[in-house]
């Protein structure tokens, strides 16, 4: 299969993203610091029925990640799904794309910042958040200016921790749940509290899905690694293999011994949240510093969430500026391969983000809002991209192929929009609309202002 000719122009970035590190950077990227804290705000809207809302989220999720790794298994590219926008569409849908992911992704960054300020409470209740937020997007910066296989190695030790700790996590809800050395806690909290399964009725479980959808964003990375791992056709199908079982396992099954284990009415309000719920269960298990080290998993969560956000960000300038979209210095590369200046000056507007959040008292809430009307009009891109890869594509052809094409991604499509047109009707989300639509019209605007700025200079012109 030829080379597109837009992806030609992202050589140089180093290739040595080992398998197993592409494999556990997926994994990772599923598994968010939104399961750990957003789980209270979840339950908080649709109780137990929780479970369903995640599971919707889950399809729409696996929908997205298959139709995307099909596309960059053909062609691995650091651009991603901005680049097979460009391609398969139009440009500007890949500008808008890349600039929308990356304007998500600083927005999402600067949410992990604050929710690691967060949890650092736990230990030292008198400390300020921002100074916590700001130590670690400092450290984080760090790692993505070295060497991309230092990243790897890094986000490696991240996902096992939170791999380990989920495991570990369900096990001993299970055991408190059927009572083993203890008196069984049995399943009536998830249907004999006021309302049963369905506390908040049909509406509750479906604004859930809202916060489903956020936990799962980052499932994206693993194609943008395409662009950095010497053998994508054998990485890419590796960590895709078992992506819905790892899906179901990690939060489907997780957020049920939790809604078993502590009743949901305990675990949070609808828009707010100041401690994990999964720190609350381990308090009441009696375990010896259950509860702190379970601090220490959603602390490093947070900083994986942040290691994987602000390379996908830098990866997404870098791509834009190989494009001529973005001054062409964010698309230089040290001698390691790596794109400094496209770190550096997406980690300035996560700075800009993390100070916006220590002036707004219901910051948490406020930048999952933003981050996911953003990240939602990037799947829904993906998703219409794929649909016009396969008309030019056989599927025979391809080494990674979407089960159940085009129903999935008709449905994913739907599903996504009937989301967006919720945000736009609940006074929670509204702000999302009220930042994103503005966003995306600025965005149109740039586009023809840059067009018109290469016509005057000449199609081999940088745009500075």
């Amino acid at each position: 299969m030829e080379d597109l000719a837009v992806t030609a122009r992202e050589t140089g970035l180093s290739k040595s993203l080992s398998k197993s590190q592409v494999i556990m950077i997926s994994l990772g990227g599923a598994i968010g610091t939104s399961l750990f804290l957003s789980s209270g705000i979840a339950l908080g809207y649709a109780g137990p029925s929780v479970l369903v809302s995640f599971a919707i989220a889950g399809f729409i999720a696996v929908a997205m990640v298959f139709s995307l790794s099909e596309m960059a298994v053909a062609h691995p590219a650091a651009g991603s799904f901005g680049v097979y926008a460009e391609t398969y569409l139009n440009p500007w849908a890949g500008f808008v794309v890349r600039y929308t992911y990356w304007f998500a992704q600083v927005i999402a960054t600067g949410f992990e910042a604050v929710a690691a300020g967060l949890y650092m409470t736990y230990w030292f209740p008198g400390a300020p958040v921002w100074l916590f937020s700001l130590g670690f997007a400092a450290v984080v910066l760090y790692v993505n200016c070295r060497p991309v296989n230092n990243f790897g190695t890094v986000e490696y030790w991240f996902s096992f921790v939170k791999v380990t700790a989920i495991v570990l996590f369900i096990l001993l809800g299970l055991s408190k749940i059927i009572g083993l050395g203890t008196a069984p806690v049995g399943l009536h909290n998830l249907y004999q509290l006021p309302g049963g399964f369905f506390p908040h009725g049909l509406h509750g479980t479906w604004m859930a899905v809202i916060l489903g959808l956020l936990s799962y964003v980052g499932i994206e990375v693993i194609a943008v690694t395409s662009g950095e791992v010497p053998n994508p056709e054998v990485a890419i199908p590796a960590a895709l293999r078992t992506m819905a079982i790892r899906l179901f396992l990690f939060y489907v099954l997780a957020l049920g011994v939790l809604a078993a284990v502590i009743p949901w009415t305990q675990t949070g309000g609808s828009v707010t949240v100041a401690q994990s719920p999964f720190v609350k269960v381990l308090t009441l298990s009696g375990i010896p510093y259950a509860a702190g080290i379970m601090n220490f998993v959603v602390v490093s969560a947070a900083l994986s969430g942040m290691n994987t956000n602000v390379y996908l960000c830098s990866r997404m300038l870098f791509s834009l500026a190989r494009g001529n979209y973005a001054p062409s210095v964010l698309g230089r590369l040290n001698r390691a391969g790596t794109p400094v200046m496209a770190t550096l000056a997406s980690g300035a507007f996560i700075l800009t983000a993390i100070g916006a959040a220590k002036l707004t008292p219901k910051a948490y809430a406020y930048l999952q809002g933003v981050a996911l009307f953003g990240a939602i009009i990037v799947w829904m891109l993906i998703l219409i991209s794929h649909l016009r890869f396969r008309q030019r594509h056989k599927a025979a052809d391809l080494i990674v192929r979407m089960p159940l094409f085009p129903a999935m991604q008709f449905a994913g499509l739907g599903l996504l929009a009937a989301l967006l047109l919720t945000m736009g009707l609940d006074k929670d989300w509204t702000l999302s609309w009220i930042v994103g639509v503005p966003w995306l019209i600025l965005l149109t605007l740039g586009y023809f202002l840059w067009k018109r700025v290469v016509a005057a200079r000449g199609p081999e012109g940088p745009v500075a």
